[in-house]
């Protein structure tokens, strides 16, 4: 407590550098809570976001953009456009003018690194902002030739970094000797309350009787839905149990679809493959018995901390951070097959919820914004 007031006291202005409204997705939610938690603790915050993040063509959902009304508290300037280096010299400018005390910049993907990277390098030059990298991605799920020339190009400009998970944490020690702290993800707790699951399951058009587990977010190969599915069809159980896939394709659509044609389990599977509104999340999640991440490969995930958020048990593979948020009681780890999935899913049909209402609220303490803004705060008064 000591450390976060003086360093109140210390700074004034913070500006993030990320994806924001009218952008959508999980990264745009983290970031305004972000920004709402550095506000509450008495800065000046804004949040430089993209007036273009992905040209269209290279971009795999419907629509990069937000269908919500804007948020009425927050300082958002969208101003950056990725592959316009003019732009990226105007924006660097003005962030550099505005000499805030931290500059906080998300890293998921190497195509952001020439704009975000030339960016900083311009506010660097008035040798006063401390410039921070949140990195979600040091290296992507499906890398590319130049991965790693422009991972390295980005991490170059700055002066320390934040992850939210070992393996990423292990992936920048490839590209730099700063300093790299760890911090969990915090709690999603912008998305309301959980709700009564029957009057969630009615809004939602779901089988009051059915045991649901729900797979959320964006689909993507790696996210291993198809392994779900197999396993679902592995599944030797006499209980009513569905899926419930909730959310947008990205990649794969075509071969998921077959696969749920030729399933055994077809009429077990239920599709809202649209993009979630923020306002609607709370109803899948309130609606739901289990959140099943199959993932193939991990760093880690907001879906987590959103199943910890609504308070529903867990089933997650055994890649990356995933395993460090889910102790026994709060749900199970499996590998990344269906075989192991399946069993896994069995198993949860007979978990002890009464346990999970205990430890579940005593690992919701742990994971709070106010630790995050801590350790950025750390980060930032480090010398290097």
């Amino acid at each position: 407590m000591h450390l976060i007031l003086y360093q109140i006291n210390l700074l004034s202005k913070v500006i993030i550098i990320g994806p924001a409204y009218p952008l959508r997705g999980g990264l745009a939610t983290f970031d305004e809570r972000l920004a709402r938690q550095f506000m509450k603790e008495g800065h000046e915050t804004l949040i430089y976001t993209f007036s273009l993040q992905y040209p269209s063509f290279l971009f795999p959902g419907k629509t990069q953009y937000s269908e919500s009304p804007p948020p009425v508290d927050l300082n958002i300037k969208p101003l950056i456009n990725s592959v316009n280096p003019i732009n990226w010299w105007s924006v660097g400018n003005q962030i550099r003018k505005e000499n805030p005390d931290i500059v906080l910049v998300r890293y998921w993907l190497p195509f952001m690194a020439p704009s975000l990277g030339t960016i900083l390098r311009i506010v660097k030059k008035n040798k006063k902002t401390r410039l921070i990298g949140l990195i979600d991605n040091a290296l992507p799920h499906e890398q590319r030739p130049g991965d790693h020339l422009l991972t390295g190009y980005f991490t170059k400009a700055l002066h320390g970094f934040i992850t939210m998970s070992n393996h990423v944490k292990n992936d920048l020690r490839k590209f730099t000797t700063k300093p790299v702290h760890l911090v969990h993800h915090p709690l999603y707790d912008s998305f309301g309350s959980k709700t009564d699951k029957a009057i969630s399951r009615k809004k939602l058009n779901l089988d009051q009787d059915a045991y649901i587990f729900l797979f959320f977010g964006f689909i993507r190969k790696y996210k291993g839905l198809d392994l779900l599915i197999e396993a679902l069809d592995n599944l030797k159980t006499n209980i009513n149990v569905k899926i419930l896939i909730a959310g947008e394709y990205y990649t794969g659509e075509d071969e998921i679809r077959r696969q749920i044609q030729m399933s055994v389990s077809k009429d077990k599977i239920i599709e809202h493959t649209h993009f979630i509104k923020d306002e609607d999340v709370g109803l899948y999640f309130s609606a739901s018995d289990c959140v099943i991440q199959p993932y193939r490969n991990a760093t880690q995930s907001g879906v987590t901390p959103l199943a910890y958020h609504f308070e529903i048990p867990l089933i997650v593979t055994n890649v990356g951070a995933l395993p460090d948020l889910v102790p026994t009681e709060l749900g199970y780890i499996c590998e990344p097959n269906a075989l192991s999935i399946s069993e896994t899913m069995n198993k949860m049909l007979t978990f002890d919820t009464k346990k999970f209402d205990v430890a579940i609220k005593t690992e919701k303490k742990k994971l709070s914004w106010e630790n995050l803004t801590s350790i950025i705060y750390k980060t930032a008064k480090e010398n290097n």
